[in-house]
């Protein structure tokens, strides 16, 4: 449903995106990651026909982005970041704005925004002026615009930015339920998000793609993936740390505290293997006062920083 092949946009001698080549099929919710000026933003504003792109291509639904534009983009239901509005129009006022846009008239027209606001929970906040609401309900003024034509396509910018614990879980249900029928692209800095929603992880750094596959799939590239943590009391700590290091899967061993007396120990698998039975029975036999013992499937925070350029080291070759 999104094809897109070579994409490269240059600002000047700078490109923002380097020959990215992408393609994301129906019933897909495909996470958007990358460290702040990867081109994430650049990227989705050319899927959008928002920004031409130097050189390469993208299809929406088999139709081209420049040379097919108004039928791709009526194809795409956009939630761009900031949200962007007309602050002086009430919610129910810019909803009826856009559903005109989009072709709907009359009761087709009525439909189209009271489902759109259903869906995001809207109805307390219609009639105040969108500039007087706070970021939260913004973003979901927002997020019914881009659903009220019940596109095929979502290309949704941070959709959660701005929203509290339940309005997160309601917007991530909302697109969980939406995915079957849809290719959605979610970009996000909040990796739990990708975790909760996303079928599948891209990781961009500096216009590229660096890593592409399901969040399990990423997750088993973290040091912590199998990784075991067992909390014991600082006495009995100090006695389990050289035992620890003795299972021959166990490949290094890490730990905090004494925290009131409570020390926690990670041991770390070598080549992906299976510790929690071998930690657990060693645990068993010694009798150790054993307040936590949990294994871990992975961290997708390890791998976006051993995948993508730091920081410290973008600065240096910017200064260079």
């Amino acid at each position: 449903m999104i094809e897109i092949e070579g994409l490269t946009k240059r600002f000047g001698h700078v490109s923002a995106v380097a020959g990215l080549s992408l393609s994301v099929g129906k019933g897909e919710v495909l996470g958007f990651l990358g460290p702040n000026g990867a081109g994430k933003s650049t990227t989705m504003k050319m899927i959008t026909g928002y920004l031409a792109p130097t050189s390469g291509s993208i299809r929406v639904c088999g139709h081209d982005i420049e040379t097919d534009q108004i039928a791709a983009q009526s194809m795409i239901g956009y939630l761009p970041e900031g949200a962007p509005a007309y602050g002086d129009m009430t919610s129910r006022q810019f909803l009826q704005f856009i559903a005109g846009v989009r072709g709907f008239r009359g009761d087709a027209a009525k439909g189209a925004v009271a489902r759109a606001v259903a869906r995001t929970e809207l109805t307390p906040v219609l009639d105040q002026p969108i500039e007087t609401l706070s970021k939260g309900f913004k973003r979901r003024v927002g997020l019914a615009q881009a659903i009220l034509h019940d596109p095929p396509v979502l290309i949704m910018d941070e959709p959660t930015d701005g929203l509290d614990p339940n309005q997160k879980h309601s917007v991530r249900a909302l697109l969980k339920s939406m995915a079957p029928q849809k290719a959605i692209i979610v970009s996000t800095h909040l990796l739990e998000e990708v975790e909760a929603v996303c079928t599948r992880a891209v990781i961009i750094d500096r216009g590229a793609i660096v890593a592409d596959g399901r969040p399990t799939e990423l997750l088993a590239r973290s040091r912590h993936h199998n990784a075991v943590t067992i909390t014991l009391p600082a006495p009995e700590a100090a006695m389990a740390v050289p035992k620890l290091k003795m299972l021959p899967t166990v490949a290094s061993l890490e730990q905090s505290g004494p925290d009131d007396g409570i020390v926690k120990i990670t041991a770390f698998p070598k080549s992906g293997a299976l510790l929690i039975e071998d930690v657990s029975a060693l645990a068993v036999r010694e009798k150790w006062t054993v307040r936590e013992l949990y294994a871990e499937a992975g961290r997708l925070d390890d791998v976006f920083r051993a995948i993508t350029t730091h920081d410290t080291a973008r600065a240096k070759a910017a200064a260079a």
